[in-house]
């Protein structure tokens, strides 16, 4: 057989990249080996670890063109593999829930800041609820669960190098609680140059070059709880699953349907893995959705999708469902992929601008797309109820309504609330930072008959107030809008300017 001029080239250009890709991995472990050079033993030895992952993880990037998936491939899942949280129910519980509950941990993904907010520290210090924060809610649960069913349910907390000395500072007025808390931190990886394709980190220390490191992503729950010792400690007593989901989802409480669902599985089905899902509406097109991908279940997120099915992914009708991040996961399954470097978790690339205007990369992974390594991996379409995020000042206002009423840490649905939707609540900028926002209500509207809320510009309430149907305010640039205390709005529309004077 002859090569064409084509061919050689094509030979020639794949050698080329190749010895090119060899080049860029040298050079960052040469420049990883420089930085470690500049740490004390013991953080040496953590670092170590770090940037072993790191280095996997940076190798992959190298290999990868393009989106990881092929969309021909695609196809909907199963019937039974994504099953109705109501047939799961229906099942019933077990006659002995602490002897279930006694197998589980609860992990919370415990590494973001409240900068989006408006907030500085770890975003669940935020207060939101009667003086309770994310943290505060979460302890009250499984404090409930466990005095409740006589039962010893840990709680988890995954922090960051950003959040893990306030949370640590904070856990100390838990001590009296009945609940074991147990901390371990993800990875600390090198933001790297865009260009050069080189750490910008000049050394191991944080001072003055907090910029130079970031946590990647909640992905690597299964190397740093791994490498942390924690995941032996709770296997060898006795616990067998993780309950894991964000610590901003104050829906994401443990189930004991699910628990006892995952727990009654016969043996050569065990399931090892289970991802609760929720209906799409238009709020969350971009959300991960599950998918049959080369006869796995697998999670396709839309920075795997090639452009031109963008949306197509967006679509509510041919992709229903996305994923909570709320994951139910088997220890021992865990241990094993670990052991075997088995897990396959596809990259995310995170481009970011830095204050200086330096564009870097942050290589990430999400804990969600290791479903297609565990068996018998499964998704439980679960009530809205259950993804209650507090991304934004309006999610906020939400949870501290009386839409929603406070039991044992737990957020419910008010039964005066006639629909079990939640309003569209949309809130402008002068709204987003936490201290900002709390300034403009004198107390929490009633929200009980609210289907849509929009409120833009300079705008405060007064107390009492009654929001009802749509209610849309806007107060024009240089106008300020009151509304005055006892007002009732249904279905209004107020702009302009309105100003209700004490006299």
């Amino acid at each position: 057989m002859s090569l064409t001029v084509a061919d050689l080239t094509r030979g020639s250009m794949t050698e080329f990249h190749q010895k090119l890709r060899q080049q860029h991995e040298n050079s960052m472990h040469r420049e990883l080996e420089a930085l470690l050079c500049t740490a004390d033993p013991a953080e040496a030895e953590t670092s170590r670890k770090d940037f072993d992952g790191f280095k996997k993880l940076f190798h992959r990037f190298l290999q990868v063109k393009g989106p990881s998936i092929e969309w021909a491939k695609i196809n909907r899942p199963p019937e039974d593999s994504i099953q109705a949280y109501d047939s799961i129910r229906a099942k019933g519980l077990p006659d002995n829930i602490s002897s279930s509950l006694n197998k589980l941990a609860v992990v919370k993904l415990n590494g973001g800041l409240g900068t989006s907010m408006g907030c500085k520290g770890p975003k669940s210090l935020i207060s939101v609820r009667n003086e309770n924060t994310f943290l505060d809610l979460t302890v009250k649960q499984i404090e409930h669960l466990n005095k409740t069913y006589n039962a010893d349910v840990p709680l988890v907390l995954m922090n960051s190098f950003n959040t893990d000395e306030d949370t640590k500072k904070i856990l100390q007025k838990y001590k009296h609680h009945q609940v074991n808390i147990h901390t371990f931190n993800q990875s600390r990886y090198p933001r790297v140059n865009k260009e050069s394709l080189l750490p910008i980190a000049k050394t191991m220390g944080m001072s003055g070059d907090l910029e130079a490191w970031y946590p990647p992503g909640h992905g690597d729950i299964y190397a740093s709880f791994h490498n942390s010792g924690l995941l032996d400690k709770l296997l060898s007593e006795g616990k067998e699953y993780i309950f894991v989901s964000n610590i901003d989802n104050l829906g994401a409480t443990v189930d004991l349907f699910i628990l006892h669902h995952l727990i009654s599985q016969p043996a050569h089905k065990q399931c090892e893995f289970i991802m609760e899902v929720t209906d799409k509406t238009r709020a969350d097109v971009k959300g991960g959705t599950l998918i049959q991908y080369d006869d796995h279940l697998r999670l396709l997120e839309i920075a795997q999708v090639p452009k031109p099915h963008v949306d197509e992914f967006k679509s509510v009708t041919k992709f229903k469902i996305f994923n909570t991040n709320n994951l139910w996961i088997s220890l021992p399954a865990i241990k094993r992929l670990q052991d075997t470097n088995a897990l396959d978790l596809e990259i995310i690339v995170n481009p970011k601008t830095l204050d200086g205007g330096l564009n870097v990369l942050q290589l990430e992974t999400a804990v969600g797309a290791a479903i297609k390594s565990f068996n018998n991996a499964l998704g439980v379409n679960v009530p809205r109820s259950r993804f209650l995020p507090v991304k934004t000042s309006s999610d906020l206002l939400l949870v501290m309504s009386n839409l929603y009423s406070l039991d044992a840490g737990s957020l419910t649905m008010s039964k005066k609330r006639e629909f079990p939707t939640t309003p569209h609540v949309k809130l402008g900028s002068s709204f987003t930072k936490v201290q900002d926002f709390l300034s403009r209500f004198e107390n929490i509207p009633d929200m009980l008959e609210l289907d849509h809320l929009t409120v833009s510009g300079d705008v405060t309430f007064g107390k009492n107030v009654s929001l009802k149907g749509t209610v849309i305010i806007i107060a024009n640039h240089g106008d300020r809008i009151d509304i005055p205390a006892g007002a009732v709005l249904e279905n209004k529309i107020v702009s302009g300017n309105l100003r209700i004077l004490d006299h």
